[in-house]
């Protein structure tokens, strides 16, 4: 008896599961975090891991083996997770959502039921059932028509049963387990994952993996003193919402943000296949004869054959090769773990126990003295603590506003990267604001504002400067013009406190804007910033001009000669391009004078053939009037005189229409040929 007792305990030592407590965490900065775990198995011994279900898809994705005795490991067994929808598509009924029982029984037809009104029993099998609608006098009812044993058809109403059992025992266990697959995909229940081992010694096991928690926060206390440089002290708010203690694990907080996303490995995959038959495999039809009517040169008649010339499939040819070689397509190869930390050079810090290492693009703040949180706690550690260089300053970035803010210029001589987060101030002992500080590198120099100065005050002014012809280009008949406008704006800060201040002023980087004159300290991806001396009580004025150039295109033959001479006023022209503009203002005038005066001389001619018009009007009203010869021999003779001045004018527009053809033969040259 002694010995079979014995005999079971080894037994149930060998299939139990050891669990791997938590020896290191790694929080970063995108929603994962790194844990290692590692604990003793002995002979035969499977190690346990638990996880919610949420985690699966990333430690599937991240898990890594290894122990001290060398590659011993069989296999990594976890519990499945079927799709919901595949798991209740294999029974032979469906409860939906909201749907009556009356429904659900009418799937069941055929199935033996037992109900129970009040102390009648009635049994049967299920015919049909279904939901009467409400009417005027009745309410809505579910009924059920069953099959008894007696043959008889009898319809009951299901409002008035008390208990309702299914007789087939295989259908009742059937709902039991579409009920418990409903149940189990509501709960939160954790996963198991046993790594199995086939070492017959006793080694040390160790499991590295991935899972989303909350990122690790950061916040800063920056003290200025009444002399030195000011103290930064550094806190890492940390959340442990994982389900197990982290009880004196090594901890490790790394600042940057590395690519990671989900990739669904826990829920198995299913893929549609297509459905291909043999012809044979078809019940063959029956067929019918038609009766024979006559026998013509021989055997009448004919055979129906069939022909199978393959099926072919719709699969890739890689996927084909692989068929037909009998490898497995498509299968997931992981890729070798790298280390996840990589000693770097170590800089020590003056918090006790916390060191700083550069891990490639990251930075890692390790805590040497194990830390201990306990699962639904969160838990606040100092990670820094350290002088820094600082500037006190005022920063003028807000044009809505007549005051600067109080800011602080930190310059990163840590040698530890800082993580972003917020940064209270105290100056002196005393509470002076708060800022938001980004994430600055080791060297780095970053201006955080924490407060408003209400003893300086800012206004601007705008001014808009003259228009500069600064270049004139010209190819092919086209005129290209580039102009300079300048504006200035003025900032007047005045100093209303007896002490001096530096003061930056941002100006925004406007595209297409140069600076003229001045430089700036240093210029950020939108904005210059220019520092300001403030003397006590001083107002000072600081300009900023700047220059813009436009450019404006001009086909030549559109343009007058008042334009042209616009541009020659320009004093700073070229001598060889103000020669050039001068020939070509001076054709287009000349030709635009042979066109006033062809237009003139057209005008006048029209004045006389309206005249010669009227004349002729009152020589015909005259003719047949008595007396009146004289006049009209007047107004013959100033009809005579007409026809003289039009031919003159006639013979003037002819020859200006050539002088004006001479002159534009003799500019559409000059443009065709000019260029500087």
């Amino acid at each position: 008896m002694t010995r079979s007792l014995l005999l079971l305990l080894a037994f149930l030592l060998q299939i139990s599961a050891a669990e791997l407590p938590v020896r290191r965490v790694v929080l970063y900065k995108h929603g994962v975090g790194y844990f290692e775990r590692s604990g003793e198995l002995r002979p035969g011994e499977a190690a346990r891991l638990d996880f919610k279900a949420s985690e699966m898809d990333d430690m599937l994705k991240s898990l890594t083996i290894s122990d001290t005795t060398g590659n011993k490991i069989s296999g990594v067994r976890y519990d499945s997770s079927e799709p919901l929808s595949r798991k209740l598509s294999e029974f032979p009924f469906n409860i939906g959502d909201h749907k009556p029982l009356s429904v659900f029984l009418d799937s069941l037809k055929g199935a033996r039921v037992e109900l129970r009104f009040g102390p009648e029993t009635v049994a049967g099998a299920i015919v049909g059932a279904r939901l009467s609608p409400a009417t005027e006098t009745q309410p809505e009812r579910q009924q059920i028509t069953l099959l008894l044993d007696t043959g008889v058809l009898r319809t009951l109403d299901l409002s008035g049963a008390s208990e309702l059992r299914l007789q087939d025992a295989e259908l009742q266990q059937q709902l039991r387990e579409y009920l418990a697959a409903l149940t189990g995909a509501r709960s939160r229940e954790k996963r198991s994952v046993y790594i199995d081992s086939s070492d017959s010694q006793v080694r040390k096991l160790i499991a590295g993996y991935i899972i989303p928690v909350p990122v690790w926060k950061s916040s800063y206390r920056l003290s200025f003193a009444s002399s030195g440089e000011p103290l930064l002290e550094g806190w890492a708010i940390v959340d442990n919402v994982t389900g197990d203690d982290w009880s004196k694990v090594q901890l490790s907080l790394v600042s940057g943000r590395p690519i990671s996303f989900i990739s669904h490995l826990y829920e198995p995959r299913y893929v549609t296949r297509p459905v291909a038959e043999l012809p044979e495999d078809k019940a063959q039809a029956p067929a019918l004869h038609e009766g024979g009517v006559g026998v013509v040169g021989g055997v009448a008649g004919g055979a129906i054959g069939g022909v199978i010339g393959g099926i072919v499939s719709s699969q890739p040819a890689a996927r084909q090769k692989a068929l037909r070689d009998g490898t497995r397509f498509g299968a997931m190869a992981a890729p070798a773990p790298e280390e996840a930390m990589v000693a770097r050079s170590e800089i020590a810090s003056s918090v006790t126990g916390i060191e700083g290492r550069e891990l490639g693009e990251l930075f890692e703040y390790g805590f040497a003295t194990p830390v201990t949180v306990r699962k639904g706690e969160s838990a606040m550690l100092p990670f820094l603590q350290q002088r820094i260089t600082a500037r006190k300053l005022l920063i003028y970035a807000d044009s809505s506003s007549v005051h600067p803010s109080n800011a602080v210029e930190l310059t990163n001589n840590t040698g530890k990267t800082l993580d972003g987060g917020p940064v209270t101030v105290f100056d002196a002992g005393a509470y002076g604001g708060e800022a938001l500080m980004e994430t600055l590198k080791s060297s780095d120099k970053r201006l955080v504002s924490y407060g408003v100065d209400l003893g300086t005050r800012i206004t601007t002014k705008l001014d808009s400067g003259r228009d500069d012809l600064r270049e004139v280009h010209f190819r092919r008949g086209v005129l290209t013009a580039r102009h300079a406008i300048r504006e200035t704006r003025t900032y007047t800060v005045r100093n209303v406190e007896q002490k001096a201040k530096a003061l930056i002023v941002e100006h925004p980087i406007r595209p297409n804007y140069k600076l003229i004159d001045a430089k700036p300290a240093e210029t950020t991806t939108s904005a210059y910033r220019f520092e300001v001396k403030l003397a006590p009580g001083a107002t000072e004025k600081f300009p900023v001009v700047e220059e813009r150039i436009l450019e404006n295109v001009f086909a030549v033959t559109n343009l007058t000669p008042d334009v042209l001479a616009s541009f020659l006023q320009n004093k700073e022209l070229p001598a060889a391009t103000r020669k050039s503009l001068e020939q070509l203002a001076s054709l287009k005038r000349q030709v635009a004078d042979a066109d006033r005066a062809i237009n003139d001389a057209q005008m006048e001619s029209s004045d006389l053939n309206r005249d010669q018009e009227r004349l002729r009007q009152n020589i015909n009203s005259l003719r047949m009037v008595t007396g009146q010869q004289e006049q009209v021999q007047t107004y013959a003779r100033q009809l005579a005189a007409n026809e003289s001045q039009i031919a003159s004018l006639r013979d003037r527009i002819g020859e200006l229409r050539k002088k004006k053809a001479t002159l534009e033969s003799e500019l559409n040259s000059l443009i065709e040929t000019m260029e500087f």
